[in-house]
């Protein structure tokens, strides 16, 4: 039976969106109409453009190229400042670091005869076109662009499927290159065949490799993506290369790049096939689905989702229905054009991952590498899931939209985990592991998901699993495979956890002291779901754990105060500076030392009071000559363009003065987050960091992972309705605007409140917030000791 499910939201929100912009006086565009695909393409977003659908299977994108085949442009296949384009492939991760992933089964249409291989074109000089961003247009759900070589392409998506109309000139050979082996980190197989007869193309492309060229753990293939194309126009078959031969005329072809000695396959490896469309000019229309399962799979999602005389124009303005739909459970009026634009772009990033991974029929391929079928409740199986990093505020912002979704999202880590020998992985591509960063996030991902009303999976079983990675030490996690970046175990060095409290300096992990703030905050959340179990031994025994941070807090660290720094297993204290990064995670002891977001106040008391760590927080935010320092300012400070240090500007809600967290929040929203290509500070990271955006603008943060209370910045627009999990939150701040950050005043409810956070009641009932905002800071609005924030000391003796 069918699995494709009915639309999760009812048609009201268009209406209501219409009727909050009628009533604001002001004609806005839809939420789809407002989207900047090309926001973070640029100077290390590592987004890419193309057409796809909320959470889709298929992301028809194009690869840009810098002249060197076997080396992708940019993580995300999308680099706006090279203007020229090999391929249009089928799928892609936005936002991602090392050297990239997916980008399966680039289509290129070319207008010249193919004599040499194209996987001999080691520099991209034969088969790439050139183009110009003025002949580009990129929407939600719709990308175009019209090649130097004369052909101009245009894309749009199903959910597993997707169309292309190509428009080859007349007087110049019209073939279409189908480049299978090409992902974007190369592959171990890849197959395709042509029937001319039934004007099909198939195939498949089997792959992995990500972050391969870092460590040999990872240099492998764990996925098969296979394809059918169905074309509307007749072709002969031009021919097929393997390697650097080309056969003219044959219709089948076998053979992946590999993965070379270092992770970047190697020039003139690989296997593809072109087709001819004659020389008169031809408007070609595909369509193209996929799967992960089988070839018939793909043909059946192709077929249920863009059947037989479907019209391109049909499929794109499903797609901008769909995106409409989930973007439009957040409203918002006022704010200019671009503040605007930068919301709604940043909420579609936030909704591009994790990706249906299930086919029509349910079908998906398993961590074990065999063929499952999602069951009960779940409706969807999903894949690429970045654990270190979404666990912070992108979970939490799905699941509010969209509770259904994020019980399938939890139910797919459980199922993942059951597929794995019961590990959870990390950093989880399509059915594969790759242990990427540090820490123990599916903990944290899945009380997240919990606590912003995810309740429809496997809560017991999911939580027995990670209790028992978390007490029993396996092979993995006394092992150094894939070490430092892509450490192989679950819990690394967890021996070391259960005996000396702590992650010592040498250790299977990546750092000992950022591993062990990961460890701490996984804990945290692993009490959260044990009380949620019933399990109040655990519960108990996991918020115990959760105060080992303090292990590591050496308090005469340097003359100035107490850092959070690596410890040797015998217990002695390494030599230390606080802008070392040795024993952490893309970041310094300066950026870790506020990375306790459960238990702020311990922190906040082990530094010496409020005083001294509103002063610390000073500097960590300006640089000697009192200027901001966000980003790029040197290790002593603020990184905002990355995650460890995305929740600090919060803290000052729990300082006494929450002036300073509206003003710090502000001009980050202000100056680092833009409408433009270079729009997003840092790697988007499968859309954590266009999470914070979405929740800074908001005016409040899910600082501690695991629960819903919400601390409070302000709102970066007068009017806001979320359409939350447990019920609408309406946010009026009439006075809104880029100048005016400082709260004055707040009633919840219509009830005055003098608090800078929210209880866990506006995520499960909703509410109404009713700001007044000015130019100047109110030191006095939730300044009380009363008003702190709440934190969970772990206990400690």
């Amino acid at each position: 039976m069918s699995r494709v499910p009915a639309p999760r939201l009812s048609v009201l929100v268009p209406l209501l969106l219409a009727a909050s912009s009628a009533l604001a006086g002001t004609a806005l565009p839809s939420p789809a109409g407002a989207v900047n695909p090309l926001i973070g393409s640029s100077h290390g977003g590592n987004t890419f453009p193309g057409a796809m659908r909320p959470f889709g299977m298929l992301q028809w994108s194009p690869e840009t190229t810098r002249g060197k085949h076997n080396r992708t442009t940019a993580p995300g296949g999308y680099a706006y400042d090279h203007p020229r384009i090999r391929g249009f492939a089928l799928t892609h991760l936005s936002g991602t670091g090392c050297a990239g992933a997916s980008g399966d089964i680039p289509f290129m249409p070319i207008t010249t005869a193919v004599t040499r291989s194209p996987s001999a074109d080691a520099t991209d000089s034969l088969y790439a076109s050139d183009f110009s961003h003025a002949d580009e247009a990129a929407r939600t759900g719709y990308y175009r662009v019209k090649l130097a070589n004369g052909s101009t392409v245009a894309l749009t998506a199903a959910m597993r499927s997707g169309m292309a109309d190509i428009d080859f000139p007349a007087g110049k050979p019209a073939h279409l290159l189908i480049r299978t082996s090409d992902s974007e980190v190369g592959s171990s197989d890849a197959r395709v065949s042509v029937d001319p007869a039934t004007r099909t193309v198939t195939g498949s492309v089997t792959s992995g490799n990500f972050c391969g060229y870092l460590a040999k753990a990872d240099r492998k293939s764990y996925y098969t993506l296979y394809f059918v194309a169905e074309f509307d126009q007749p072709f002969s078959a031009g021919g097929t290369w393997a390697d650097g031969t080309v056969h003219k005329g044959a219709r089948a072809a076998r053979g992946g790049t590999t993965y070379g000695r270092k992770g970047f396959f190697p020039d003139g490896k690989g296997s593809g096939a072109w087709i001819d469309f004659g020389d008169k000019g031809a408007r070609v229309g595909v369509r193209v689905g996929i799967s992960y399962v089988s070839l018939a799979n793909a043909r059946a999602n192709l077929h249920a989702e863009i059947p037989r005389g479907t019209t391109f124009a049909t499929v794109r303005e499903e797609a901008t229905r769909a995106w409409n739909q989930d973007l439009g459970r957040i409203a918002i009026d006022g704010g200019t054009p671009d503040q605007r634009t930068t919301f709604y772009t940043a909420l579609y990033h936030v909704m591009m991952h994790p990706n249906v991974y299930s086919d029509v029929n349910g079908q998906y391929r398993g961590f074990d590498q065999k063929t499952h079928t999602v069951e009960g409740t779940q409706e969807m199986q999903y894949a690429n899931f970045s654990g270190w990093d979404i666990y912070r505020s992108h979970l939490q912002l799905v699941t509010w939209l969209d509770p259904e979704r994020g019980s399938d999202i939890a139910q797919s880590l459980y199922n993942q985990a059951k597929q794995n020998h019961g590990e959870w992985d990390r950093w989880t591509h399509n059915s594969g592991g790759t242990h990427v960063m540090s820490g123990d996030p599916a903990v944290p991902a899945l009380a997240d998901i919990h606590a912003f009303g995810g309740h429809d999976f496997d809560l017991a079983g999911a939580y027995a699993s990670l209790k028992k990675a978390a007490t029993v030490v396996t092979a993995h996690d006394l092992s150094d495979a894939g070490c430092n970046v892509e450490c192989a175990g679950e819990r690394p060095s967890l021996d070391q956890w259960l005996k000396l409290h702590y992650i010592a300096s040498q250790s299977h992990a990546w750092g000992g002291a950022g591993e062990t703030l990961e460890e701490t905050t996984a804990d945290f959340a692993l009490s959260e779901l044990a009380r949620l179990a019933g399990d109040a031994r655990g519960q108990a025994q996991f918020l115990t754990r959760a105060g080992y941070w303090r292990n590591l807090f050496n308090p005469k660290a340097t003359p100035e105060g107490g850092y959070i720094q690596n410890r040797n297993a015998d217990g002695s204290w390494p030599k230390f500076t606080p802008d070392t990064d040795d024993g952490f995670v893309e970041g310094s002891a300066s950026v870790y030392l506020w990375m306790v977001p459960y238990d702020v106040h311990g922190l906040l008391d082990t530094l010496g009071g409020k005083a001294v760590a509103t002063k610390r927080l000073d500097t960590f935010f300006h640089t000697p000559d009192g200027q901001w320092a966000l980003t790029h300012a040197g290790p002593l400070h603020a990184e905002l363009d990355n995650e460890p240090s995305v929740a600090t500007p919060w803290l000052y809600d729990y300082t006494g003065q929450p002036w300073k967290t509206q003003e710090a929040v502000r001009i980050v929203t202000n100056t680092i987050w833009k409408n433009a290509p270079d729009g997003i500070p840092g790697n988007d990271d499968l859309g954590e960091m266009s999470s914070w955006y979405v929740w800074a603008a908001l005016g409040m943060y899910p600082e501690i992972p695991g629960r819903a209370e919400l601390v409070l910045g302000s709102p970066l627009f007068p009017h806001a309705v979320i359409h939350g999990s447990g019920g609408d939150v309406t946010i009026d701040a009439p006075g809104a605007s880029a100048s005016t950050p400082f709260v004055q005043s707040l009633t919840v409810d219509g009830q005055a409140h003098d608090k800078p956070w929210l209880t866990t009641s506006l995520v499960g009932h909703g509410g109404t917030l009713h700001y007044v905002l000015g130019s100047k800071a109110n030191t006095r609005w939730g300044a009380g000791d009363a008003g702190e924030p709440p934190s969970f000391p772990p206990p400690h003796g």
